[in-house]
């Protein structure tokens, strides 16, 4: 098991790891739409923050030695299911392979986040 981490994307703001290799295979932990180099969330609508979280998710794919075009499997949560046209657009722009998905409406999100995405890659 190996641990991934760098400076392009938020640190972990709790007991956790950025993501995590096993047997060739990333699994990233929830990435939100918090501008690394300020610590705190960037844009104010729903595209903008998406935009955000795919900008970390890049950065954590890329220490890791994969890309958007490896990923297996996301798993998307949204603050507001009425986002979701919106942030299908954004996510329709990095996820080229369309792996598979969930996407849920969930109550609440850290620091009033409006998505949450985290992925699994192969390596």
């Amino acid at each position: 098991m190996k641990k991934i981490a760098t400076n392009k994307a938020p640190q972990a703001i709790g007991p956790y790891s950025q993501a995590i290799v096993f047997n060739g295979i990333l699994f990233t932990s929830g990435q939100i739409g918090i501008n690394p180099e300020t610590g705190n969330i960037d844009g104010e609508d729903i595209c903008e923050q998406t935009e955000q979280v795919m900008q970390n998710l890049k950065a954590v794919l890329e220490e890791a030695g994969t890309s958007f075009e490896k990923v297996i499997k996301t798993t998307c949560f949204l603050a507001d299911i009425n986002d979701f046209a919106k942030f299908n657009e954004i996510y329709g722009k990095y996820f080229t392979e369309k792996p598979a998905r969930s996407c849920v409406a969930v109550k609440d999100l850290p620091k009033g986040a409006l998505c949450e995405v985290e992925v699994i890659a192969s390596i």
